[in-house]
Formats: C-alpha cells, structure tokens, sequence
C-alpha cells in the first residue's frame, strides 16, 4: 500500500503563554521541540497506523524567536517512508499580530519507527509524494539517512550511492 504525505498532515496550533518563556521572554526551545515530537509523533502514526516511537531527532533549525502572545502553528508530515522507520518533515509558524500574515521561523525533521504491542519495528506503508517540495523532501530523505547510517558506523561511505552522486555528479 502507497500513501501521500498529505494523508499524514497534522497541523498543532496554539499560543505561547508566559509560563512557557525564557526570561527573554520567548518560548523554551524545550517546549517547541516537545510540540514539534507531538506533531511528528501524530503524522508518523496517520501514515503507519501503528504506535510509533521517536528514533531520533535529526535537525532542528531554531531560526527565530517565538515571543509570548504568538500563535504558533506546527505543520508536520511523513517526508519519506523507508522499512519501518519514517522520516518527518515539520515547518513551525508564526501569525502576525496585526497583519495575520504567517512567516516560518523554525523547522525540523525527526525519524520514528513504527512497532508493534511489544515493541518490535514492523513495515510502513511506502510514500508517494505529489508536490515539487514533497519530492525534494522526499529526495533528500535517503541522503540524509545514508550520512546518519555513515556518521554511526553502520554504512561504509563507498556504498551510499545518493550521497556520492552529489559531489561526483
């Protein structure tokens, strides 16, 4: 069985309130990794229909501040999905107070493994993606697996093929 990321999607809004800020006034970045694990834990379990469990989180870009009093929304979806394992793609936004115009100030993409009662990993559906930055995602989902399974010791770096193609063209 194939699904599409949209099938995945599972957008968290909420607004940032005082106890949960730095003394700058911001939001922990605890507390938007905790939100975004939410996220990516919600659309990992919409594509496997399984309990899934967090893996890793493998980039987070804390690109902006998020002051107290912004409306948060947390957009995250299946990126690519491998044997049992699935990559998560997730994109944080603000609203404008005045304006209500969204703008993107942080982003990250975590890897959850879907396993049974007991624990043991099982097989995802595989993934089709339908938009040109589902397939970019998509694309870059295998490289940065092969540099994670490189950088721990479980791939030799001759045998990761997509990552090579980079630099030899």
């Amino acid at each position: 069985m194939t699904k599409t990321p949209k099938e995945s999607l599972t957008i968290l809004t909420d607004i940032v309130l005082p106890g949960e800020s730095n003394p700058l006034g911001n939001l922990f970045g605890g507390e938007l990794l905790a939100r975004m694990d939410r996220a990516c834990s919600i659309a990992a379990r919409r594509h496997s229909h399984s309990i899934v469990v967090t893996a890793s989180v493998n980039h987070v870009a804390f690109n902006n501040a998020i002051p107290v009093g912004s409306v948060v929304t947390i957009e995250a979806k299946v990126s690519r999905a491998f044997k049992s394992s699935m990559e998560i793609y997730v994109d944080v936004w603000i609203e404008d107070r005045e304006s209500q115009k969204r703008s993107k100030v942080n982003e990250g993409i975590y890897t959850f493994v879907a396993v049974d009662k007991l624990g043991k990993p099982i097989t995802v559906p595989q993934l089709e993606p339908e938009t040109k930055l589902e397939k970019e995602r998509y694309e870059g989902a295998l490289r940065r697996k092969q540099l994670s399974l490189i950088l721990s010791g479980k791939m030799n770096p001759a045998d990761a093929d997509e990552l090579r193609a980079l630099f030899i063209g």
